[in-house]
């Protein structure tokens, strides 16, 4: 979201040489591909925090631009609002001690944010919606400056052709329009990358796919949607429809949304880009100088400008991500399904989960995809949504499929698949167990970071406390903890 983009509007030519210039990008990855171009196995992994500003009440604060100006880094980006801010961590090897670095990394990262914040009344708040936010502050002034997000939300609301309606029901309703896209920028999110080899792309895409669920289920963190108690995870259903550029008769027809689970298993990497190219319409049609096919005939890599671009933009929550780096290009797996925070532990300890995770589910050679329904994979998504860690959870079973509790079935078994899974990259096993016991102990106490959230809120409301203010305590309350460092599953739910 941060790249820069310099345009103004697009005339009726322009679309149609964006598709032309897509196709050619993705014959030139197939090229690409065909002559094995790509970076061998090296086992990287890259994250990225999307951060909320608040101050000292818990509300947003729409200083980005500010706190980012002040900051002597480029680490940190901007982000759709105003009152959000991403970092960028260093890429590195998925092996030893890289949880324990990763998470150094990250607590010095928070701590520089937080000092560069206070000069302007704010703090870093790691969480999927801050529960402060209100629908009134999501208006198109709260979005960040730049042409890229100013053209995006102008696209989104053309091809649309209507206000933005929100209808989620959860623990509560939450039901209202709203005149731009301004509501998606209150989603903040972490990233979990890893750099694959083409033939390992589509094993562990679909590992991917399979362990979302259950991502969701033991790290719900976004229980509240501008006040109102919705979902354990609410950020998938809020994303999508803050989104959605189809109008109500297209959704109705089945058009695909934007913000995609997906509907199969895949074979290789460029079944999802076919498939971008081949359902959804541009909505940046930008074109650039380059063309893919004179560069490969140079015998140099092209950038795939447009191919990029158009995949930014199809919100997948497992997303393909092509690039260049030093002259060679390589293929990365963007996971996109949690929330940040609550804590670094709590973070670092998600992304142990993740990669040993798929890293097991890809190398069993009776993968689970083969044996458990795409629908299946997709519902167990909605349901660990819904419910997080209370879900229950289809799985592999003799004679077909068996759900089960979802606290029961990561303990008993993807705990022990992600440790496998470490073991075979090679982490360290002191780093294994520290951060994968904070799993362990989320299902052994059913507590994430959504359920400590309403379990305070209510407790707050129980004391007499309206809403408002129950809310803003919470954050408070919140803040205070992240700080610790301590698990959120050790949080005292007692205010």
């Amino acid at each position: 979201m941060g790249e820069k983009v310099a345009a103004d509007r697009f005339d009726l030519t322009a679309r149609g040489r964006f598709r032309e210039r897509l196709l050619s990008c993705l014959d030139a990855l197939g090229t690409l591909l065909r002559e094995e171009r790509f970076h061998g196995p090296r086992d990287r992994v890259g994250v990225e925090v999307e951060l909320s500003l608040a101050d000292s009440d818990g509300s947003p604060r729409m200083v980005n631009e500010d706190v980012l100006g002040r900051m002597a880094t480029r680490d940190f980006q901007s982000e759709l609002g105003k009152f959000t801010i991403e970092l960028n961590m260093s890429p590195r090897e998925l092996s030893g001690g890289v949880f324990e670095d990763m998470a150094e990394e990250l607590r010095i990262a928070l701590r520089y944010a937080d000092r560069m914040a206070d000069e302007f009344g704010a703090q870093v708040v790691m969480i999927g919606v801050l529960p402060t936010i209100t629908a009134d502050q999501m208006v198109p002034g709260s979005l960040s400056h730049g042409d890229r997000y100013t053209l995006l939300n102008d696209q989104i609301m053309a091809s649309r052709g209507e206000a933005i309606s929100l209808d989620i029901s959860g623990a509560e309703r939450l039901t209202r329009t709203f005149e731009s896209i301004a509501p998606e920028s209150a989603c903040t999110s972490v990233q979990f990358h890893l750099q694959v080899t083409p033939e390992r792309f589509a094993p562990l895409w679909n590992a991917a796919q399979v362990a979302a669920a259950a991502q969701i289920a033991v790290g719900a963190n976004a229980p509240f949607v501008f006040g109102h108690e919705l979902w354990h995870e609410s950020r998938p259903p809020f994303f999508l429809q803050a989104t959605d550029a189809r109008p109500p008769e297209m959704a109705a027809q089945g058009v695909r949304p934007r913000a995609w689970f997906g509907e199969r298993w895949i074979e290789g990497v460029t079944d999802l880009f076919e498939e971008n190219i081949r359902y959804f319409p541009a909505l940046l049609p930008l074109s650039g100088d380059e063309d893919p096919q004179a560069v490969l005939r140079a015998g140099g890599v092209p950038a795939l400008g447009e191919l990029s671009l158009h995949n930014g933009t199809v919100y997948r929550w497992n997303r393909p991500v092509y690039a260049v780096v030093d002259g060679v290009p390589h293929l990365r797996v963007e996971n996109r399904v949690l929330s940040t925070g609550p804590t670094v532990s709590d973070t670092v300890a998600n992304a142990a989960f993740y990669y040993g995770l798929v890293r097991a589910l890809a190398d069993d050679p009776e993968p689970v995809w083969r044996r458990l329904a795409f629908a299946d994979a997709e519902a167990n998504f909605g349901a660990a949504c819904r419910h997080g860690i209370g879900a229950r959870l289809a799985w592999p079973a003799p004679g077909g499929t068996a759900t089960r509790p979802a606290a029961e079935l990561i303990a008993d078994t993807l705990l022990p698949l992600a440790a496998s899974g470490l073991d075979a990259w090679g982490v360290a096993p002191a780093d294994r167990d520290r951060y994968l016991s904070v799993i362990e102990g989320r299902c052994r106490r059913g507590l994430t970071g959504a359920g400590w959230q309403t379990r305070t809120y209510h407790q707050l409301v129980d004391d007499g406390k309206d809403r408002a203010t129950a809310l803003r305590d919470l954050v408070r309350r919140y803040c205070e903890l992240a700080r610790t460092d301590t698990p959120v599953h050790d949080w005292p739910t007692r205010p």
